[in-house]
Protein backbone atom coordinates (compact mmCIF):
# COMPACT_ATOMS: atom_id res chain seq x y z
CA UNK A 1 0.00 0.00 0.00
CA UNK A 2 1.48 3.20 -1.10
CA UNK A 3 0.17 6.57 0.99
CA UNK A 4 1.02 10.20 -0.15
CA UNK A 5 2.47 12.79 2.46
CA UNK A 6 1.66 16.16 2.16
CA UNK A 7 3.67 18.96 2.45
CA UNK A 8 3.06 19.26 6.12
CA UNK A 9 4.23 15.81 6.65
CA UNK A 10 0.95 14.06 7.18
CA UNK A 11 -0.30 10.95 5.96
CA UNK A 12 -4.09 9.62 5.32
CA UNK A 13 -3.94 5.69 6.71
CA UNK A 14 -6.01 3.50 3.84
CA UNK A 15 -9.02 1.75 5.36
CA UNK A 16 -7.49 -1.92 5.26
CA UNK A 17 -5.16 -0.33 7.99
CA UNK A 18 -7.64 1.44 9.86
CA UNK A 19 -9.84 -1.28 10.05
CA UNK A 20 -6.84 -3.87 11.06
CA UNK A 21 -6.04 -1.70 14.32
CA UNK A 22 -9.74 -0.92 15.14
CA UNK A 23 -9.34 2.41 15.70
CA UNK A 24 -11.39 5.81 15.04
CA UNK A 25 -11.02 8.86 14.80
CA UNK A 26 -8.73 10.83 18.16
CA UNK A 27 -7.50 7.27 18.87
CA UNK A 28 -3.91 7.56 19.47
CA UNK A 29 -1.36 5.52 17.24
CA UNK A 30 2.13 4.38 18.52
CA UNK A 31 4.84 4.22 15.65
CA UNK A 32 8.57 2.55 16.31
CA UNK A 33 11.66 1.89 14.22
CA UNK A 34 13.60 -1.05 15.12
CA UNK A 35 17.29 -1.59 14.86
CA UNK A 36 16.70 -2.26 10.80
CA UNK A 37 14.90 0.84 10.41
CA UNK A 38 11.99 -1.12 10.19
CA UNK A 39 8.85 1.29 11.44
CA UNK A 40 5.79 -0.56 13.17
CA UNK A 41 2.52 1.03 14.02
CA UNK A 42 0.16 0.12 16.73
CA UNK A 43 -3.18 1.51 18.58
CA UNK A 44 -2.33 2.58 22.03
CA UNK A 45 -4.55 1.29 24.52
CA UNK A 46 -5.33 2.67 27.72
CA UNK A 47 -5.76 1.40 31.12
CA UNK A 48 -9.15 1.35 32.41
CA UNK A 49 -7.52 3.32 35.62
CA UNK A 50 -6.70 6.06 33.03
CA UNK A 51 -10.29 6.95 33.21
CA UNK A 52 -10.46 7.31 36.79
CA UNK A 53 -12.80 10.86 36.91
CA UNK A 54 -13.71 10.95 33.59
CA UNK A 55 -17.08 11.14 34.90
CA UNK A 56 -18.87 13.66 37.46
CA UNK A 57 -19.65 11.89 40.76
CA UNK A 58 -23.54 11.05 41.42
CA UNK A 59 -25.03 13.24 43.88
CA UNK A 60 -26.05 10.17 45.25
CA UNK A 61 -24.18 6.43 45.48
CA UNK A 62 -25.94 4.28 43.04
CA UNK A 63 -27.01 1.20 44.20
CA UNK A 64 -26.45 -2.33 42.62
CA UNK A 65 -30.10 -2.77 42.07
CA UNK A 66 -30.51 0.46 40.80
CA UNK A 67 -27.93 -0.05 38.30
CA UNK A 68 -29.59 -3.38 36.92
CA UNK A 69 -32.86 -1.35 36.23
CA UNK A 70 -30.85 1.22 34.46
CA UNK A 71 -29.37 -1.58 32.47
CA UNK A 72 -32.53 -3.54 31.84
CA UNK A 73 -34.84 -0.73 30.90
CA UNK A 74 -32.37 0.21 27.55
CA UNK A 75 -32.14 -3.40 26.43
CA UNK A 76 -28.65 -4.67 27.69
CA UNK A 77 -30.20 -7.69 29.67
Amino acid sequence: MRVKITTKGQITLPKQIVDHLHVIAGDQLDFSVDDKGVVSIASVVFSIKELKGFLPKPNRPVTLDEMEQTICSRGWE
